[in-house]
């Protein structure tokens, strides 16, 4: 039995269909039998209503660091594309039941945002949305607003949390929701897949070796090509599409100082800009170890672009691509419906049995424990290390020399269930509260006969074969109809397997509680699978811990504004030139003031006019590609202010332009003042 356990784990049954691994197991299989409401179990209807809605979430652009890196020296200085929530609902008439899945271009979805939204939507909504039913996760774009996180770990690197950034993902998020309500109708849904070759890599290669053989030829090219569609239409329109695909929000390096939505955020503006009036999210699934720096090396100093925006528009574009060949190919779904299931865990104390682990024995998670590897950063990945001592792997010398691999600073079993981890900060630990969160909730959602695997994490692409497999087995179901949703719902770093965890690259060290911790997800997910299936709830599990009450900010307020001397809001500081052709670049800047005095939600700092007769039409905004919005205090200055409006032509453009800066300038009594400024006009040719 135990032989069979360890092939259930490592693989061999990875493609079995209908439960015929778990069986063999003697792992329990649910029968179709009550939903997890306790209701007659269907195979789900198809009279539909969907909806979907977008919202914008873009924080603070100036002054306050970047999440993502957790690079304190990587401040936020403009934006090259606003931040967006994509909210899609879908609802089953004949059952009443219904789900609501929002994908955010920001790096994680913290358990602050998780909290703070559930109220809420029961304010607005009553119980119509709840934990049970709504996901919601991050593209992981590593150019997003820092500080939003109510843990210390994520907050640190930005010295505090910054509310006005919170409040505006929150915010988004809500809204993109009640749109998506708003916009209700009878619908379809169909699915799509194909694969993508050439918009990711492994950046832990050494670890994925170190997984057996039956696993890693699932993954030719240690990668995983799948993509995977949910076409959205509303009678004969197309209205929506829900792309997913595993690569990092790391195409934009920790050089970059422009708040962006990444490769993925690319892919969306993409796709909309095409289509308008359509919403398409780009999430992700098992990213934690596919990197979209597909040459593993860094590509600063010296590299041709600092921040690699090349890199983003080309791996954006490709996914683009990618989703556009599914969705046209979109056939309908075996099974109609939807469903969902919740449940906490305190994933620092689960205790796992030995079918769930590869050695077949009893194991156990601890409390969070962060790693020398982890504090290392991801080499292959554009990354600098605020430790530079620090290297990936089992051996760190400055550690050993302190004696770090022998008296780490924490428990010996503590040590011995996260060996071969040096411990280098116990977060799970530290007071004045764990600093990341322990208590999370997993979840599970059907839609039709897709099945996503809500992470609360950034899950390899071998550990997500492995939770696919288990929640597969539980709803008798094939693996291919099952998907990893990371970045769900709250953030607890990486998840690895055991045999990637031995290694301690950058992710074993980031999986924070202890080798075991997939084992730990094994078997709750399963448990979770099982209990949908069944109709028989597990319950909510343990309260999670609510850390809004402490949550200082520990960056100075922003003085009051000052013109620069000599000279007024808006005033034009470098002109363009009198005439460019497409292809060129125009650059020009103003007198201005603190973005962050306003921070123009569902507007723009600035607008690219075109000459219409006597008339002008705005042709771009700053959420568009082709421009950047820079900002910085003049040399020796701390309240003065310029503005930087970058746009580069796009081809076939020609006519009469110019360039407006609309800003807010704030007094020393706390009131603002909205100004704008506009160039000098200038010909394309």
């Amino acid at each position: 039995m135990d032989v069979t356990r360890r092939q259930l784990l490592t693989g061999v049954a990875a493609t079995a269909v209908g439960g015929g691994a778990a069986l063999a197991a003697g792992l329990p299989v649910a029968e179709a039998a009550p939903n997890a409401n306790g209701s007659a179990a269907r195979t789900g209807s198809t009279d539909l209503l969907v909806g979907c809605g977008i919202a914008d979430i873009t924080g603070a652009i100036a002054g306050q660091g970047m999440m993502g890196y957790s690079d304190a020296d990587q401040v936020a200085a403009g934006l090259l594309q606003r931040c967006w929530a994509r909210a899609y609902i879908i609802v089953d008439r004949a059952t009443g039941e219904r789900v609501v899945f929002v994908t955010s271009d920001i790096a994680c979805l913290f358990e602050s945002h998780h909290m703070g939204l559930m109220p809420r939507l029961r304010q607005k909504f009553g119980s119509l949305y709840t934990e049970r039913n709504v996901n919601l996760n991050a593209t992981h774009s590593h150019a997003s607003c820092g500080g939003t996180a109510w843990d210390f770990a994520y907050s640190l690197a930005v010295y505090g949390f910054k509310k006005n950034s919170y409040e505006a993902e929150l915010n988004g998020i809500y809204t993109a929701i009640v749109r998506a309500h708003e916009d209700l109708a009878p619908g379809t849904l169909s699915i799509g897949h194909g694969e993508l070759h050439n918009a990711s890599r492994n950046r832990s290669k050494v670890a994925f070796d170190l997984n057996p053989g039956s696993e890693r030829k699932h993954f030719p090219g240690a990668i995983d090509p799948k993509v995977t569609v949910l076409r959205f239409r509303q009678g004969g329109t197309d209205v929506g599409a829900i792309t997913w695909f595993s690569t990092h929000g790391t195409s934009l390096t920790d050089r970059n100082r422009l708040i962006a939505g990444d490769n993925k955020g690319y892919a969306s503006y993409r796709w909309e800009r095409t289509h308008p009036g359509f919403v398409a999210a780009f999430p992700q699934t098992n990213s934690g170890d596919m990197t979209p720096n597909l040459n593993l090396v860094k590509m600063h100093p010296g590299g041709p672009t600092s921040d690699n925006k090349t890199n983003c528009e080309m791996i954006g574009e490709r996914q683009y691509l990618a989703g556009r060949t599914a969705f046209d190919n979109a056939r309908p779904m075996t099974r109609g419906g939807v469903d969902s299931i919740v449940r906490y865990v305190d994933m620092s104390a689960v205790k796992i049995d030995g079918a769930y682990t590869p050695e077949g024995k009893p194991a156990a998670t601890t409390p969070a424990m962060m790693g020398a590897a982890a504090a290392a950063t991801s080499t292959e990945d554009n990354w600098k290390s605020q430790l530079p001592f620090l290297k990936e792997g089992t051996t760190n010398p400055l550690v050993s020399a302190f004696g770090g691999d022998r008296r780490p600073p924490v428990s010996p079993w503590i040590r011995d269930m996260q060996a071969p981890k040096l411990i280098l900060f116990p977060l799970g630990i530290m007071p004045p509260a764990p600093w990341i969160p322990q208590v999370v909730p997993l979840q599970i959602l059907r839609i039709g006969e897709l099945v996503l695997v809500a992470v609360p994490a950034e899950v390899t692409i071998i550990a997500g074969l492995r939770l696919r497999t288990v929640v597969a087995d539980a709803l008798r179901t094939d693996p291919d109809n099952v998907l990893v949703q990371g970045y769900s719902n709250s953030y607890t770093q990486y998840v690895t397997t055991p045999e990637e965890y031995d290694a301690q690259q950058y992710e074993g060290g980031e999986t924070q509680f202890g080798r075991w911790t997939l084992s730990a997800y094994m078997q709750e997910f399963h448990a979770l699978a099982a209990a949908m299936a069944s109709g028989s709830p597990l319950g909510r599990g343990p309260a999670p811990l609510n850390k809004s009450g402490f949550q200082p900010d520990l960056l100075p307020p922003v003085p009051p504004d000052r013109p620069v001397a000599g000279r007024a809001y808006g005033d034009l500081l470098t002109r363009p030139a009198g005439r460019y052709r497409p292809g060129r670049t125009a650059v020009v800047e103003f007198v201005g003031a603190h973005p962050n005095n306003r921070l123009r939600t569902g507007g723009t700092y600035l607008e690219v006019q075109r000459r219409d007769g006597m008339s002008w039409t705005t042709v771009a905004t700053d959420n568009d590609w082709e421009t950047e919005f820079h900002w910085r205090r003049p040399a020796g200055e701390t309240q003065a202010s310029v503005v930087r409006i970058v746009w580069t032509i796009p081809s076939s453009t020609s006519g009469r332009f110019r360039i407006r800066y609309h800003g807010d300038s704030r007094a020393d009594n706390g009131s603002t003042r909205s100004f704008s400024g506009t160039s000098t006009e200038f010909t394309v040719t």
